[in-house]
């Protein structure tokens, strides 16, 4: 009995090898049939950076035969556009970049990162190039800092787009020194892009049997039956991409302030301070991504020491209606000042219809204000003021049920005397005999 339990579980063991075996082989050869998807759409962002350095890393983890990044940009910054574009050129897996869907467009530095790319697709009615360079904030450079940049992003593109010949070279580079912007067909005409594609599937057939180079090594693509694996932008990518909205940041900046200023003037309230606080945070990492002119803080803060102001010292809302338009001006200075890009400008009705919300919130506690002014007083001996009483011993009287000390206005009081209180000194209050 012993040698045969001993029997069964040697062959047990040698069973379960086999199998652990087949399926790490099974795993492999799947992994190796995949082609993830990433999708980079809006206007570059630090989100997005780590968003495409994120899937290219699983993708090389994962063992994937090929990466595609479907690409819709209006542009961004230089430097994010530098790192993103050495992220896809030191990819261990080849890098598609699919100017995609219909109507997408890779431009400004969206064209660098479409280059970069070992293979560069774009589906119909796309459009790729307007390169020109800006500054950090979206303005013109000077004559010799245009100068400087355009001939390095010139030297880049070159770099870029060598391998697809002269005609490539020279549309790439126009992109840079006249903004050049060029169709799908025109792109694929002078060869600054290899595939034209409806889809992912109809570039999947197109990529089948074409050869790469992979850091000097050619290698043959079969992307035939490949698995396709879409990897979506991750909560906190998503939440960090929405902080790059003007919109969204206006709005943060506006509560928070509003927040802070309630806490302030109403100490002991935590909610206010913490919620103003967390707001004015995340506005202010959504202005150091965004073109923005600091210069419109000025206004804004501004517009909150007139609406405070007007609570103090009532102005009968002149001060809060000034404190609107300094808003105004002030978000309208930060977000859309002349030369930032469009897709990092602000909406004017927004900031108008925000604006116009905070200043009536602001009237609605400048009347409660007044009104709490002008109430008559409730407690203290002012109170006692105009009501009536009844003398209960030399120089004392009773009123409101209480005894207090008491002078006569004029005359001698008598117990059992009805008067009135006209006045107070100190502790005393002035009676008149009725």
């Amino acid at each position: 009995m012993t040698k045969i339990h001993f029997r069964r579980w040697w062959l047990g063991f040698i069973l379960a090898v086999v199998a652990v075996t087949l399926s790490a082989q099974s795993l492999f050869a799947q992994a190796g049939r995949e082609v993830v998807v990433l999708t980079l759409d809006g206007a570059l962002t630090p989100a997005l950076k780590a968003y495409l350095e994120r899937g290219l890393s699983r993708a090389e983890q994962d063992g994937a035969a090929l990466v595609i990044v479907q690409l819709n940009t209006p542009g961004g910054q230089i430097d994010l556009m530098e790192d993103m574009k050495d992220a896809i050129r030191a990819s261990q897996v080849p890098v598609v970049v699919f100017v995609a869907p219909r109507g997408a467009m890779a431009g400004s530095a969206g064209t660098v990162i479409t280059l970069a790319g070992q293979i560069s697709a774009m589906a119909p009615e796309t459009i790729i190039g307007a390169a020109s360079p800006v500054g950090s904030q979206g303005e013109d450079l000077g004559a010799t800092e245009q100068a400087k940049v355009t001939e390095a992003l010139k030297a880049t593109v070159r770099t870029l787009a060598q391998r697809r010949g002269d005609k490539a070279v020279a549309l790439a580079e126009s992109t840079i020194e006249t903004a050049k912007a060029a169709t799908v067909d025109e792109a694929y005409a002078a060869g600054l892009v290899d595939f034209r594609a409806a889809d992912i599937p109809d570039l999947l057939r197109q990529l089948n049997g074409f050869k790469v180079d992979m850091n000097g090594q050619m290698v043959q693509l079969n992307t035939e039956g490949l698995q396709v694996v879409d990897l979506p932008i991750n909560l906190l990518e998503t939440l960090l991409n929405i902080l790059t909205n003007a919109n969204v940041v206006f709005l943060l900046l506006a509560v928070g302030t509003q927040a802070i200023l309630i806490e302030i003037t109403n100490p002991g309230a935590w909610v206010p301070g913490f919620v103003g606080v967390v707001s004015l945070a995340l506005a202010f990492y959504g202005m150091g991504v965004l073109s923005v002119n600091w210069f419109g803080i000025v206004f804004i803060v501004l517009a909150f020491v007139l609406f405070v102001l007007d609570i103090k010292t009532p102005t009968h809302g002149a001060l809060t209606v000034a404190g609107a338009g300094s808003l105004i001006a002030g978000a309208l200075v930060l977000f859309n000042s002349p030369g930032t890009p469009e897709f990092f400008r602000v909406s004017v009705p927004l900031v108008v219809v925000t604006s116009g919300t905070v200043a009536v919130g602001f009237a609605v506690i400048l009347a409660y204000a007044l009104r709490a002014q002008r109430r008559p007083k409730v407690m203290g001996m002012e109170t006692l003021v105009g009501q009536f009483g009844e003398v209960r011993s030399d120089g004392a009287v009773q009123v409101a049920s209480e005894l207090w000390s008491a002078e006569s206005e004029s005359g001698q009081l008598e117990p059992g005397d009805k008067v009135e209180v006209v006045g107070v000194r100190g502790l005393r209050v002035v009676v008149r005999k009725k």
